[in-house]
């Protein structure tokens, strides 16, 4: 018997599934590198067909381990669409790496179950870091995010415990993110005001309407309505609704920004707000539209929660817009705008999911883990000056 209680013969069968699932990976990837002279998009649906969805489910490690030794060495990663390129290394590698840690140093990472569930986490601050994303690289910021995330959430609730059809319950939580998203962008844009105070006092506002109608006790959803709380428990097939939304989304976020006339624009706006005003860029029309999207995905994101929790409580998304803006800043988003992209405040997104859970079955302290994701922000932000300072020394 081991030190675990398992039979010896369970442990060594344990080592050499390992060992199997690690020569396969290496097997695979050398096949990779073999039939490199076929077109990419060859490779791409082969690799995507023959390897990456049977290893997802029966060998995740071996596709980490795959995965993590051919993205730094193949244009696989950067996507290009258009006249753009996508490049998304840094912090996809930075996420692999980070998984390779914690699936050496935790048997339990790399289930099914923990990864799905570890998706399932995030996946709301990916939804509002894509809208947080389309703010910041105009140039401005969006702190009433979470504030808006609850009051969404709380008017959807109270709708239904009201007795409203769902649809127009949802219409109207959704309703909320656009009056707060117009209201921002109207005070940025023609009142002239910073972005910054102009979302510090909305969410102000936003968190003392929740607590105004509320009066501090959550608000119960009736489990009559099955279709709306699958938005938030439900699976398709195996994978989690909501992580399917955000990977819709995410999807949807690329394109736009990199294969739509207004997706320009608003690295136009980021970069240069004058010589876009010059160019015959309407600037205060491209910012709102920012601020409302981002607002609208705080707001689907509120219904997402409340339809996971099946109750809207006072207390959601209190301080939510810190770990949003820093997963913009982690996938490489420049607070100065003009530059970042949606899929690198995801795979940020990600990186501090897959952090916290790490933290958790690591064993660490829960008052040692903001600290430890500060840690991370700080560090993000450092590399990415450095490395901008580098670029243009060059």
């Amino acid at each position: 018997m081991s030190s675990i209680g398992a039979p010896t013969w369970v442990v060594r069968e344990r080592g050499f599934l390992r060992a199997r699932s690690l020569l396969g990976g290496l097997g695979l990837l050398g096949l990779a590198l073999a039939i490199g002279a076929l077109p990419l998009e060859a490779v791409a649906a082969l690799v995507g067909i023959v390897v990456v969805v049977p290893l997802a489910f029966y060998r995740p490690a071996a596709l980490l381990y795959v995965l993590i030794l051919v993205i730094p060495f193949s244009s696989l990663a950067e996507v290009e669409v258009g006249d753009f390129a996508i490049s998304v290394t840094e912090p996809l590698v930075a996420l692999l790496l980070l998984c390779v840690f914690l699936s050496l140093t935790s048997p339990a990472f790399l289930t099914t179950g923990n990864l799905f569930g570890v998706a399932r986490a995030f996946s709301l601050t990916a939804i509002v870091a894509i809208g947080q994303t389309l703010v910041i690289l105009t140039g401005g910021i969006d702190l009433s995010v979470g504030s808006v995330l609850a009051l969404a959430g709380l008017s959807t609730g109270m709708l239904l415990q009201a007795g409203w059809p769902l649809p127009l319950a949802m219409l109207a939580g959704l309703g909320v993110g656009v009056a707060f998203g117009l209201f921002n962008g109207v005070l940025v844009t023609r009142v002239g005001l910073p972005p910054f105070i102009v979302t510090l006092g909305t969410l102000s506002i936003g968190r003392g309407l929740v607590y105004v109608l509320t009066k501090g006790y959550p608000v119960t959803i009736p489990y009559d309505y099955a279709p709306f709380i699958a938005l938030g428990q439900g699976y398709l097939w195996i994978v989690p609704i909501p992580v399917v939304i955000m990977v819709a989304l995410t999807v949807a976020g690329v394109v736009f920004l990199n294969a739509t006339t207004l997706g320009r624009y608003i690295y136009a706006v980021g970069g240069n707000p004058e010589a876009a005003r010059l160019a015959g860029i309407p600037v205060n029309r491209v910012k709102l539209f920012a601020y409302v999207t981002c607002s609208t995905l705080a707001a689907l994101a509120g219904l997402i929660l409340v339809a996971r929790l099946v109750s809207a409580q006072p207390s959601a998304g209190l301080g939510f817009e810190l770990p949003v803006i820093a997963a913009s800043v982690i996938g490489g988003t420049s607070l100065m705008g003009g530059e970042g992209t949606v899929l690198g405040a995801v795979l940020g997104a990600a990186i501090m999911g897959v952090l916290e859970n790490g933290m958790v079955l690591l064993g660490v302290s829960t008052y040692a883990q903001q600290a430890v994701t500060g840690t991370v922000i700080l560090l993000a932000v450092a590399l990415d000056i450095w490395q901008k300072r580098r670029r243009g020394s060059r």
